[in-house]
């Protein structure tokens, strides 16, 4: 990711609890707990059944958190504040002060974590890297961009420390005391390391060893429009090229009917492969899409043009309606993202019907990575692929060139595709 300008503004507090800035509403109201109760993920999730869980861990919570002078306070025990509500795309501002030893941090859809340090030698956690800062994602794998802070942002005991977290998918982006600590790094499953982050869940605030105070907690839900917008952010400096220009399909090959170009937008429907006219290697894909129910469609991978994409090329990548009923008994190897018939997707990850899905596919040597509106879906070797969907081989999964498109699959079904932009590797 292209790193944003280093220091940026956050929110000007002018009282221990002020008002929502435009665009936000308060997660903490100042007065009381309303829309927070108490879990500890760590032991919520070993219990047989979550829900009785969380309600066990209820009286404790009102025991170790109170609210005082607008602020939300925790004596450094119990379990940790967690919202009421999930939350998906987000920004979120906050502001904590914490004690000399008091270990903490944000769990962002209910996973940890937005790591907050004692960073002094007396807190003894340099072993682990505090003397770096916070701000970080720490339980991110070690040595993984991230996992430590760009810099160190850390303000001494006693003052106010303020947090700007932004989240799109997996992709996080962390603002420390104004300054970024953290650009655009993909937060890992700390629960499932098989899986990507969650769509949505709850927000936590930590608590370990020490008294913590927050106040000013304010929350916006991202849009889809701004969420694609910020995803490609870096798209003109990286040097990605459009592949959609002056409202036509120069520069593309295939069956042309049934499409039409309006702007930037191809609308679709039928059937019918549209390819480019130039041949691709290594590259960075961004397309964004809306799909009817039960829609489906491809991407075309190092396709030589005439053939079965998903056999004669190097893969078809899924685009599909894959939780629509019709599709209900499919091979996970057909999911929408997935590597048709080699390697499968993980699903969840769609925006609503009527929704812009930003999607990203890096394709290098025999690897594939597919981004579904920030989440990695597909991350995997088509060389080391031994076993097909019903036997059928894969002649073509090992071309190092090719043509870059669609494969349509018939129906009445109609897809919109926009933003259409390649980056050569």
């Amino acid at each position: 990711m292209v790193r944003s300008a280093f220091l940026i503004p956050l929110f000007v507090v002018t009282s221990s609890f002020a008002a929502p800035p435009e665009g936000f509403v308060e997660l903490f109201n100042g007065r009381n707990l309303a829309g927070w109760h108490g879990d500890n993920p760590h032991q919520s999730r070993k219990t047989e059944n979550r829900i009785a869980g969380i309600e066990s861990q209820q009286v404790d919570f009102h025991k170790h958190w109170r609210v005082e002078n607008g602020e939300l306070v925790n004596d450094g025990h119990g379990p940790y504040a967690t919202t009421d509500r999930d939350y998906g795309d987000i920004e979120l501002l906050l502001e904590y002060k914490t004690v000399p030893l008091a270990d903490s941090g944000i769990y962002l859809r209910g996973t940890p974590q937005v790591q907050i340090w004692d960073t002094t030698k007396a807190g003894g956690k340099w072993d682990r890297d505090a003397d770096k800062g916070s701000g970080a994602l720490f339980n991110n794998p070690k040595g993984d961009p991230g996992q430590l802070p760009l810099v160190y942002a850390d303000k001494p005991f006693g003052e106010w420390n303020q947090f700007k977290i932004r989240q799109l998918g997996s992709r996080t982006w962390v603002w420390f005391n104004g300054k970024l600590v953290v650009d655009g790094v993909h937060m890992h499953n700390y629960w499932d390391k098989e899986k990507p982050l969650p769509a949505q869940g709850p927000i936590h605030l930590q608590t370990h060893g020490g008294e913590i105070r927050w106040r000013n907690i304010y929350i916006r839900e991202i849009d889809a429009e701004t969420a694609n917008a910020w995803l490609r952010e870096s798209e003109k400096q990286a040097g990605f090229k459009p592949m959609v220009k002056n409202g036509t399909l120069e520069g593309w090959s295939g069956d042309k009917s049934g499409k039409e170009v309006v702007g930037d937008t191809i609308y679709w429907k039928g059937g019918g492969h549209l390819y480019s006219e130039k041949e691709y290697a290594d590259f960075v894909f961004r397309f964004e899409f809306i799909m009817e129910p039960e829609g489906n469609n491809g991407l075309a991978i190092r396709f030589p043009g005439e053939g079965n994409p998903a056999y004669d090329g190097m893969t078809e990548l899924q685009i599909l309606d894959h939780d629509n009923p019709r599709y209900a008994k499919i091979d996970p190897r057909q999911a929408h993202g997935s590597a048709y018939g080699m390697i499968a997707a993980h699903r969840g990850y769609f925006r609503p019907y009527g929704e812009w899905n930003y999607e990203e596919v890096t394709v290098k040597g025999s690897t594939i990575k597919v981004e579904l509106n920030g989440t990695v879906i597909l991350d995997g070797d088509l060389a080391k692929v031994t076993e097909y969907l019903a036997d059928k081989a894969h002649p073509g999964k090992l071309l190092k060139q090719g043509h870059l498109g669609f494969a349509g699959h018939g129906g009445d079904h109609y897809f919109q595709f926009r933003r259409l932009s390649v980056l050569e590797l």
